[in-house]
């Protein structure tokens, strides 16, 4: 456990393999506090936009970073403004500068060690939480699925918003972006080497909550499996 005494999950995993939408389901299953790092990201990337800047030019990221990082918000991290092609690009960017990444991590430890409204522990999804963010937590869960299979998913959320997206362009670009995460210098993909890999290419979304659940009672059994405390017979 962290030293607060909180317990600490971290989900990792390459895009759209699925680790946000496990990451938030595992987090109301326990009732734990619930952290989509990748929205902190976003967050700089529009706030850059939004203030005239170029995501790409640190110059213009740099301003932006306290501001952004000290009044975060829930409502913060789920405008739909976050969501859009142009701020996902400019995250995979800013993600990229050393400064972000520091006052970002910051932010992410704090709350992993005081999850919010007192919760009894915090789940963080990213790309870095168990190997860097919180190599620490109690449990560690690198979430992933074939290409094609998390091409096929990102190309069924797009397809209604976005018309003209091929399936052959979402494939390229989740390589792509593989690509990136895991050659990036700073804090690169990878799996922690005491982390569960969870492989969702043939699982569903309840099936893949039940396994994550049944990895986090492994270690932390329900209280109804707990060995009964037994007193000691008095002499």
């Amino acid at each position: 456990m962290a030293s607060s005494g909180k317990i600490v999950i971290s989900v990792d995993g390459p895009a759209a393999s699925g680790k946000g939408t496990l990451a938030k389901a595992l987090a109301a299953k326990l009732g734990f506090a619930y952290l989509d790092t990748g929205a902190l990201y976003r967050a700089v990337a529009l706030a850059t936009i939004e203030s005239g800047g170029d995501p790409a030019n640190f110059d213009d990221v740099k301003k932006v970073i306290d501001n952004v990082t000290h009044h975060v918000t829930p409502e913060t991290l789920v405008n739909p403004k976050l969501r859009t092609p142009e701020v996902a690009a400019g995250a995979a960017k800013v993600a990229a500068y050393p400064d972000v990444r520091h006052a970002v991590r910051d932010y992410q430890v704090e709350f992993a060690k005081n999850p919010p409204n007192g919760a009894p522990g915090a789940v963080l999804d990213g790309r870095d939480i168990g190997t860097v963010v919180c190599p620490d937590a109690d449990v560690k869960l690198y979430v992933t699925a074939s290409p094609e299979e998390r091409a096929r998913r990102r190309f069924e959320e797009l397809k209604a918003k976005e018309p003209s997206t091929t399936y052959e362009t979402v494939l390229n670009d989740v390589n792509a972006r593989d690509h990136a995460d895991t050659h990036r210098t700073i804090s690169p993909l990878k799996p922690a080497d005491d982390a569960h890999i969870l492989d969702t290419t043939t699982l569903d979304r309840a099936q893949a909550l039940d396994a994550a659940v049944r990895l986090f009672h492994a270690k932390f059994p329900p209280e109804a499996d707990r060995p009964a405390k037994t007193k000691s017979p008095r002499l």
